[in-house]
């Protein structure tokens, strides 16, 4: 095998594309333990939505460990900072006991938070900064913004006042307070890409099999437990068009289907353009076509350092 330096695997790709299979395969062929990297997977009891499947965590009978799921309740917000520090907390962690890390997930920011490494910092408010750039305009506040960050990785932050605010305050206190350096992550980044009607038919059948496995079930169980429909719908599709089919506005089952499918699939075109703006800024992405892992594996044996 041809020696490279690389000491973390990654597996990304648009919903439902196979993502968490190839992942745990290769895992579990290399010796490696799964991390999370997905926005609604570290809430516990958000699991049909989000798509946990903790079965599918095992090979031949043998378990393939996982981390970054299940981590915080639902009344915590959590944010790109936290999982920043949990995925280097056990990257070092696995990194100590010689284990190949292999990052799975499709949420973007998230994905960028690692692999461009920049370190993040606990930023706290900062009442006097905010009353002066309270008399700042819109369009002096995205100079500043930019002034600061010339390499902005996050536009949305552009897109409204109190945004650019708490962007600029981060990185004036980010300026003040140098984060220490993040982990030295070298990926091999390999993603999953299906021809776009048979995404959308995997995308239909697995949102059948949610419904059949009790999806509406658990959006019913959680709003009995006091989570309110405007949390839901800030914990991505499913939750919010469930939420809305209970609440009425969604009229029958059968709607709920055709509506929540093809908002999937919008979303997976958006991941797609997130991960070509990915490849635009410098990461280099292996596509595996269909998810094959005989082809994924292929180019881990063709990139895996001499130490394997």
């Amino acid at each position: 095998m041809k020696s490279a330096a690389f000491n973390t695997l990654v597996i990304l790709g648009p919903t439902a594309s196979g993502k968490t299979h190839l992942g745990v395969a290769l895992a579990a062929e290399l010796g490696g333990e799964i991390l999370s990297v997905d926005s609604r997977q570290v809430y516990r009891g958000l699991d049909i939505g989000s798509g946990k499947d903790l079965t599918e965590y095992s090979v031949d009978g043998r378990a393939v460990p996982y981390h970054l799921i299940d981590i915080v309740d639902l009344d915590t917000e959590y944010n790109t900072y936290m999982f920043q520090r949990d995925f280097y907390a056990v990257f070092e962690r696995l990194m100590s006991r010689a284990t190949l890390p292999v990052a799975v997930g499709g949420t973007g920011l998230y994905l960028d938070a690692v692999l461009q490494r920049f370190r993040m910092v606990e930023t706290p408010e900062n009442d006097d900064l905010r009353r002066e750039l309270g008399s700042y305009s819109d369009d002096e506040l995205a100079h500043e913004l930019r002034s600061l960050k010339p390499k902005l990785h996050n536009t949305t932050d552009l897109i409204e006042r109190a945004r650019m605010i708490r962007a600029i305050e981060i990185a004036l206190y980010a300026r003040d307070n140098p984060p220490p350096r993040a982990p030295d992550i070298q990926p091999l980044v390999l993603g999953t890409r299906w021809e776009r009607s048979e995404l959308r038919a995997r995308i239909l059948q697995r949102l059948n099999d949610r419904l059949a496995r009790g999806l509406i079930e658990e959006v019913e169980h959680l709003l009995s437990r006091g989570v309110g429909s405007k949390r839901l719908h800030s914990l991505g599709l499913e939750y919010r068009y469930v939420s809305d089919y209970l609440g009425g506005t969604i009229k029958s089952r059968n709607d709920l289907t055709q509506k929540l499918s093809t908002a999937i699939a919008q979303y997976s075109k958006r991941q797609e353009t997130w991960f070509r703006r990915m490849e635009r800024n410098g990461t280099e992405i292996h596509w595996i076509d269909r998810g094959d892992p005989d082809a994924a594996m292929a180019v881990c044996q063709d990139r895996w350092d001499a130490r394997a």
